[in-house]
């Protein structure tokens, strides 16, 4: 009887170190094409075929609400989302549910001072002139004129936000809201917080470009994530990325959404200075850190918009790695950007 309790007690003592006695995770994916208009994949370790299956369906349904929420295009039954807010916001004060609210809150107080204005959800003016010329059977650059009278129009000012009600106005009647530059990454942010909160270790979440890490892989080995390589195929990334838990990848370049008029490429990022797209650089990436909370979207974006002098003083100021790659195949970086 003791030599049988001594064995068991130095079984378990072997398991506590080496966790050799425990269910090996496995690693699971998932991958979806009906959401934020792009393909959405996540890969992750889970005890089991069910406990992946449970977490999948949950991050799913988290991104599929925000993408409803963010939707400036259509009216979902049930929802009051953007589209409803800038149908309604200018002739009186829209109520919206208190997910949205915050989101709303967060891109006035928080991402657009983070990016120095570049990065303005108010900006829906132009960015729709852009959308509809790119979206043309025969797509050319939007009126001048048209450019500059829709400029007038993008005080974030006018965006006001009543706490004590949760609504939603605009004091300029011809401004809309576009959150093209921040929904994404701030839903793959809030919902990988709440996949950890269910008890996810081990996961990256890539939607549409916008990459998050939770945890590591076993073994404490980082997650890793490539910058494309903006001016070609060879190679087809620059440089591969470890990314701590919470870590963010996000990366902006005119080589994607874009049409070309008389030989020039328009890109869709626009340059809130002028009402034509950015050309400061050829791509931008911003590794972001954990305590940024979903900042690398609006980030990566915003730095896209702005001279590269400005965008360095933003990322030392802020503590965010960037990388900048230009239209002669140069590249620059922050002085933290990992070698």
């Amino acid at each position: 009887m003791k030599r049988r309790a001594a064995a068991l007690l130095l079984a378990v003592l072997l398991c506590l170190p080496l966790t050799a006695c425990q269910k090996q995770q496995k690693l699971y994916s998932a991958t979806w094409f009906d959401l934020f208009d792009t393909v959405a994949m996540v890969q992750g370790y889970a005890a089991s075929e069910a406990d992946w299956n449970a977490q999948a369906t949950a991050m799913r349904e988290d991104l599929s609400r925000y993408n409803e929420l963010f939707d400036i295009y259509n009216h979902y039954d049930g929802v009051v989302n953007l589209y409803d807010v800038n149908a309604g916001a200018a002739t009186a004060p829209v109520q919206v549910d208190a997910e949205l609210y915050a989101f709303l809150r967060w891109c006035k107080d928080t991402a657009y001072p983070a990016t120095d204005g570049a990065t303005n959800i108010a900006a829906g003016a132009v960015l729709r002139l852009w959308h509809d010329a790119r979206e043309s059977d025969s797509p050319a650059p939007p009126d001048a004129d048209a450019i500059a009278a829709a400029l007038a129009h993008i005080d974030i000012e006018n965006l006001v936000l009543d706490d004590a009600t949760q609504t939603v106005y605009f004091a300029d009647p011809v401004m809309t809201l576009d959150v093209g530059a921040v929904g994404k990454g701030y839903a793959v942010e809030q919902t990988a917080q709440a996949a950890q909160a269910r008890g996810l270790t081990s996961a990256l979440l890539n939607i549409g470009g916008n990459v998050r890490a939770i945890g590591t892989k076993p073994g404490k080995q980082a997650w890793t994530a490539g910058v494309e390589n903006p001016w070609g195929d060879d190679p087809a990334y620059l440089q591969a990325v470890e990314l701590a838990d919470g870590d963010s990848l996000v990366i902006s370049g005119d080589y994607q959404r874009y049409f070309e008029y008389n030989g020039v490429r328009y890109a869709h990022l626009i340059d809130l200075t002028t009402g034509w797209p950015a050309r400061y650089a050829s791509s931008v990436a911003v590794l972001a850190h954990a305590d940024t909370g979903g900042l690398a979207d609006a980030l990566s974006t915003g730095l896209f918009c702005l001279p590269e002098q400005t965008g360095q003083a933003l990322a030392a100021q802020n503590h965010y790695a960037v990388l900048w790659m230009h239209p002669d195949q140069t590249t620059t970086q922050s002085p933290d950007w990992p070698q």
